[in-house]
C-alpha cells in the first residue's frame, strides 16, 4: 500500500504533554506515556523523552546527573573529572530494558553528586552556578559525553524513538513523581540523535517544545555571551538557557520571563493604561530585546514545584489545558488529556503569549 507517511514534512509536528498534582501526590510514568499514544503521528521516531519531578526523594539533597557516554573509556575520564569537583554519593547504570524499537543506545549512567565545599570556596561560586558551569564544561569539552539532566529530585529520560517506546525503554512505570512532561519529536531542520531529543534541561529546569525558533541565532549569540554553550544541535536547547538566565541570574518571576520570551507587541503595550504594568512591560522589552523568541512555538517549562505552559504570542502551535481534582493537564491535543483523564474538565486553549503557571501547594513535595 502506497503511503505518504515519512515522505512529507509536517510543519506542526511534535507532541507535548504534561501533568502535575497540585497536592504533590505521586503518579507513575504510565499516565504520561498514555498521553503520548494518541499523538503518535505527530512524531516520526527520531526522538522522544520525559522529565519527572519528585522521583528521587531519598537523594533529594543531591544533584542527579544523567549522562550519555560513547564508551567505557569516556565514562572513566568523565568520572575522574567529576570526582575532582563533587562527592559522588552514588554511581550506577541508569536502569533500562531492551526493546526492539530502541537501538544504538549509548552507555547511560546516573550519578548523585554534592559539590565539594573546598572547590566552591576556591572558585567563589554558589552551588547552582558551579553545577551549570560543570554541565557546560562536559558538554563542550568532553567528546562522547553529554549531561542530559542535572537537577535535584528530578530527571530527564530521552532517546531516539517514539515516546511510548522511550518510556518503556527507561522503565518509567517504576518511577513516581508529582509532575511529568513528555515530548515526541518530528525534527524538521535538525538531526535526530539521543542528545537532541527533548526535554532539554539545566539544573532543575526542563523544556519540551513544539515549533521552530526563527530567532535562534540572535538568541544563541546573546546567551553565549554569558557562558552558556548550545551544543546539542536543536534550537530548543536555547530556550532552557534563556529561562535559566532570566530566572536564576536575573531573578525575574515566571510571568516576567514569559513577558520577555513571548513579549507583547509594542502596540499592545501602548494600549494599556499608564501604570506599573505598562512600565514593567516596556522595561522588559527594552532591556531584553535579544531574548524575544520569534516563530511558532508551544512549550512546557518544568521546575521544582511546578509547570508553566506558554504559546508564541500569535498562537501558531496548538496547546490545550484541562483539570480534574488536584491534577492539571497540558497537551498539544485534547485527545492526549482525555487519555490521562477521560473526565477532564475546563478544557481551554490559552491565548498566545498567555503564561499558564501551575504550582504544587507549599510543602507538598
Amino acid at each position: 500500500m502506497d503511503t505518504m507517511e515519512g515522505r512529507v514534512r509536517i510543519p506542526s509536528g511534535c507532541a507535548i504533554a504534561a501533568v502535575i498534582s497540585r497536592g504533590g501526590e505521586k503518579m507513575t510514568g504510565e499516565t504520561i506515556i498514555e498521553a503520548m499514544k494518541p499523538m503518535h503521528d505527530r512524531s516520526n521516531g527520531l526522538g522522544g523523552g520525559f522529565a519527572a519531578y519528585g522521583i528521587y526523594p531519598e537523594y533529594k539533597e543531591f544533584y542527579a546527573f544523567h549522562l550519555f557516554f560513547d564508551g567505557r573509556a569516556t565514562r572513566k575520564s568523565c568520572e575522574q573529572f567529576l570526582k575532582e569537583r563533587f562527592e559522588i554519593v552514588r554511581s550506577e547504570i541508569l536502569p533500562t530494558r531492551k526493546i526492539p524499537a530502541i537501538t544504538d543506545e549509548p552507555v547511560i549512567w546516573r550519578y548523585f553528586l554534592s559539590p565539594l565545599r573546598s572547590v566552591l570556596a576556591s572558585l567563589q561560586l554558589d552551588e547552582k552556578e558551579f553545577v551549570a558551569r560543570v554541565v557546560m564544561q562536559i558538554n563542550t569539552g568532553m567528546p562522547g559525553a553529554y549531561v542530559f539532566s542535572s537537577g535535584k529530585n528530578m530527571g530527564a529520560f530521552k532517546a531516539v524513538g517514539f515516546p511510548e517506546d522511550v518510556g518503556a525503554f527507561y522503565r518509567l512505570e517504576e518511577y513516581e513523581g508529582y509532575s511529568w512532561t513528555a515530548h515526541g519529536r518530528y525534527p524538521t531542520n535538525t538531526p535526530g540523535w539521543w542528545g537532541g531529543a527533548h526535554p532539554f534541561t539545566l539544573l532543575d529546569y526542563s523544556v519540551v517544545h513544539n515549533g521552530e525558533i526563527s530567532s535562534y541565532d540572535a538568541n544563541r549569540r546573546f546567551i553565549e555571551m554569558f557562558g552558556y554553550q548550545c551544543t546539542l544541535q536543536t534550537d530548543t536547547e536555547v530556550i532552557t538557557y534563556l529561562m535559566d538566565y532570566l530566572l536564576r541570574r536575573q531573578k525575574l518571576s515566571l510571568q516576567e520571563a514569559a513577558n520577555v520570551i513571548a513579549a507583547p507587541f509594542w502596540s499592545t503595550i501602548s494600549s494599556k493604561p499608564m501604570g506599573e504594568e505598562r512600565e514593567r512591560l516596556q522595561y522588559l522589552r527594552t532591556v531584553f530585546p535579544s531574548l524575544l523568541i520569534t516563530g511558532p512555538f508551544s512549550i512546557v517549562f518544568g521546575f521544582n514545584g511546578g509547570l508553566m505552559a506558554l504559546n508564541d504570542r500569535l498562537k501558531l502551535r496548538s496547546m490545550v489545558t484541562g483539570e480534574k481534582g488536584d491534577r492539571f493537564f497540558i497537551a498539544s491535543e485534547e485527545a492526549a488529556i482525555r487519555a490521562m483523564e477521560p473526565d477532564a474538565q475546563n478544557i481551554q486553549a490559552p491565548a498566545g503569549g498567555e503564561a499558564v503557571v501551575v504550582t504544587v501547594k507549599d510543602g507538598a513535595f
